[in-house]
């Protein structure tokens, strides 16, 4: 796919440091940008790639797909919808395995 940015740029997730919801939690200020609407988001962000793990890139409108909010009222409240939408589109390469 052709990225308005270098997935792995400083754009992006930062030369492969950054993953997942640390790439999509750069893209908002916490002190002015919340409340937010997810359509506002996906409008401005929606073609951006966030890496998922080293060998998957989607876009920002791919994992909003999966978010089952309209509006965030802050950041935390943002962060747990993404964290939920990750984990339901199976991008959340983490797994908690219970002895």
């Amino acid at each position: 796919m052709d990225w308005p940015h270098d997935p792995d740029g400083d754009e992006g997730s930062e030369g492969r440091r950054k993953y997942g919801q640390a790439v999509l939690a750069k893209k908002v200020d916490e002190d002015e940008d919340f409340p937010i609407e997810q359509s506002e988001f996906v409008g401005e962000f929606g073609d951006h790639p966030v890496r998922i793990d080293y060998e998957t890139v989607v876009s920002v409108a791919d994992i909003f797909e999966h978010v089952d909010q309209t509006e965030f009222e802050d950041f935390p409240d943002f962060h747990k919808a993404v964290g939920r939408a990750l984990r339901a589109a199976d991008y959340w390469p983490y797994r908690l395995e219970h002895a």
